[in-house]
């Protein structure tokens, strides 16, 4: 079950459902001596394009509604998986995904809003961060970029606000880190904004190649992603706009409106005024695109080590 479905998904959705809608009029079971449905969740755990860790190495977090269901579910998934991680309840399994992302999406949040201070105090936060992840304990790397994608760490934090306030209750700080990763493809057009006007030209009109589509390195997975938004800023300021990414030959629609798009090829790219880098997939030659590109906007760092003025890293 995906996350945005989660938080009393089992109690308050699928529990009624399956009650009302069995002839035989069979309860969820809730006590080992009662006799009747037996219903567990597991929340996903996948990280696209990371084959590092096998998925039988990924343990499978169980909550069943009773200590059968959650007996018959971990017998299920310990056939499948190395390790099962019991909990009390569905609705403890379902808060331990939301958990996963939010933290996430809120060291992200953090770096996003560094690389801007950075960025003013002309202070380069891939440095610092490789910097401070040689200390061994206390603390995680995370990485800035042009904004959050994928089908559950963009939501989760509006999703958990929203269930928030069934209970009287606000997020703040999780609602803030989701604002300040929603606004970062909006710092990226100001960006490629001041990088134009370097080069006496203007959004409007403009020739731009945004290079990426997916939202993360080398996947074929457009969901929620930040390129999708920033073509769209990009035309509504006047900006004459193209793509390339080699897993997506055409795009059709994107954040919210049509883009009825097609794969640009990676030649000649001297005509386009501006190139960004959007999505920092490996198949790109990074000092290739530098060497033959009027301008580059890299919010991915895919460029460190290149040394060109022709590069405006944000």
């Amino acid at each position: 079950m995906k996350s945005e479905d989660a938080a009393d998904f089992a109690e308050e959705l699928v529990v009624p459902r399956l009650e009302s809608g069995n002839e035989h009029n069979l309860k969820v079971s809730r006590t080992a001596d009662e006799q009747g449905l037996h219903v567990a969740f597991s929340p996903e755990r996948e990280d696209p394009g990371n084959d590092t860790v096998a998925r039988h190495d990924i343990p499978k977090v169980v909550g069943g509604c009773g200590p059968i269901a959650s007996e018959l579910a971990a017998a299920m998934y310990g056939a499948i998986f190395r390790r099962v991680i019991p909990v009390s309840s569905p609705s403890v399994a379902e808060m331990t995904k939301l958990l996963e992302n939010i933290y996430r999406c809120v060291n992200i949040a953090l770096v996003n809003e560094l690389k801007q201070l950075c960025m003013k105090m002309g202070i380069d936060i891939h440095e610092v961060i490789d910097a401070a992840k040689t200390k061994p304990f206390g603390f995680q790397p995370f990485y800035p970029g042009p904004g959050l994608g994928g089908h559950c760490i963009p939501i989760d934090p509006f999703y958990l606000s929203w269930k928030a306030r069934q209970f009287d209750f606000r997020t703040r700080f999780i609602e803030l880190a989701g604002e300040v990763n929603t606004a970062m493809p909006y710092f990226v057009i100001d960006n490629i904004a001041a990088g134009l006007n370097n080069h006496s030209k203007a959004i409007k009109g403009s020739k731009i190649l945004v290079l990426g589509l997916a939202y993360k390195r080398d996947i074929d997975d457009l969901r929620e992603s930040p390129s999708l938004t920033i073509i769209e800023l990009l035309r509504e300021k006047g900006a004459k706009v193209f793509y390339n990414d080699p897993y997506f030959p055409t795009v059709g629609h994107g954040r919210h409106y049509a883009l009825n798009m097609t794969n640009t090829p990676l030649d000649n790219l001297g005509q386009y005024d501006a190139v960004v880098i959007v999505t920092d997939h490996t198949t790109y030659n990074y000092k290739q695109i530098v060497d033959q590109s009027k301008l580059v906007i890299d919010t991915r760092n895919a460029t460190k080590g290149i040394l060109s003025d022709k590069i405006l890293r944000c």
